[in-house]
């Protein structure tokens, strides 16, 4: 995959399928929209193309929602695109001067001129150009216009509920990673680096990692303990993983720890990537360390009963 900052960079292409918007979590929806694009493309020869924007609109447009988490990080999103069989991917920077264009200035300018469009293919919540005004209803009369085909790929519904990048960020933040994981149609992750911790998982008998990430702006589930796998050097452990202030040990701050089962190597310093496969329980406090440990033991015996039944 070809990766552009701008539409002046963008080569000659063949027969260009394009997509547009910001794909935060690369759901099954997303998924549906890049298969159809992907279908075209063998069809008739060509190449797909997705036009997405960095920051995401809405930190730009509404300052005050700094707060935004998302699911995915750009490298995460690379990946995906890359995996799921993208050939260009140009991720426009995006600014207060970008929005005011009109939904007619975009289409003229970026994908008929820029991109030489032959099919557009889009959600069917799509909306684009100033103040969002651009539409299916305006894209069928500009495909009309500039001679290009386009197609609305309708809502992927999960349990009556269409699939969107907002459900599953809703999903992740209640710790119900089982919903979260099937609208994603792939397990949840976040990566970081071991840091030092106090050792009290040492002492009770459940050594643990303690696990800084490096995006500020990647969503992390609720706190609670979670059944996770983790990845490692290539090598993939079970384990689990506590999401939280630690109460019991009044330590206050957040931090995410992670216990591997059937490991015992000096990792600081180390990359590890967890993927989150189900919540255990709400976080507690607990009277003493000993009920903790006790807990731990239990948790662990939960996780194994999840692995088994994978």
């Amino acid at each position: 995959m070809k990766i552009y900052k701008n539409f002046e960079d963008v080569p000659a292409l063949k027969y260009a399928v394009v997509t547009v918007g910001t794909f935060d979590g690369l759901h099954i929806g997303h998924r549906h929209i890049i298969t159809r694009m992907r279908g075209i493309a063998d069809e008739k020869g060509g190449e797909t193309v997705v036009v997405t924007f960095y920051p995401h609109p809405r930190l730009v447009l509404y300052p005050d929602s700094r707060s935004l988490k998302f699911v995915n990080t750009r490298e995460q999103k690379y990946g995906l695109f890359r995996e799921y069989g993208i050939d260009h991917l140009v991720e426009i920077p995006f600014t207060r001067e970008f929005a005011a264009r009109s939904s007619e200035e975009f289409i003229r300018e970026s994908l008929v001129e820029g991109l030489k469009v032959k099919s557009l293919i889009i959600g069917y919540d799509h909306h684009f150009g100033k103040n969002r005004e651009g539409n299916i209803v305006q894209l069928r009369k500009f495909a009309g216009r500039f001679g290009f085909f386009v197609e609305e790929i309708p809502a992927k519904f999960m349990d009556g509920i269409a699939v969107s990048s907002t459900q599953i960020r809703n999903a992740l933040e209640e710790g119900n990673l089982v919903h979260a994981n099937r609208m994603l149609g792939y397990e949840f992750s976040l990566a970081g680096k071991v840091v030092k911790g106090d050792g009290i998982g040492q002492g009770l008998g459940f050594p643990t990692a303690n696990i800084k990430t490096g995006d500020a702006d990647k969503l992390l589930p609720g706190n609670g303990v979670y059944a996770c796998r983790v990845r490692y050097e290539g090598k993939t452990y079970q384990g689990i993983c506590n999401m939280g202030s630690r109460p019991t040990l009044g330590s206050g701050g957040f931090s995410i720890e992670v216990h591997l089962f059937d490991f015992d190597m000096n990792i600081y310093g180390k990359n590890l990537t967890l993927f989150f496969i189900a919540k255990i329980r709400d976080e507690k406090k607990f009277d003493n360390l000993e009920e903790l440990r006790l807990q731990i033991g239990r948790d662990k015996l939960k996780a194994l009963k999840i692995f088994g039944e994978m």
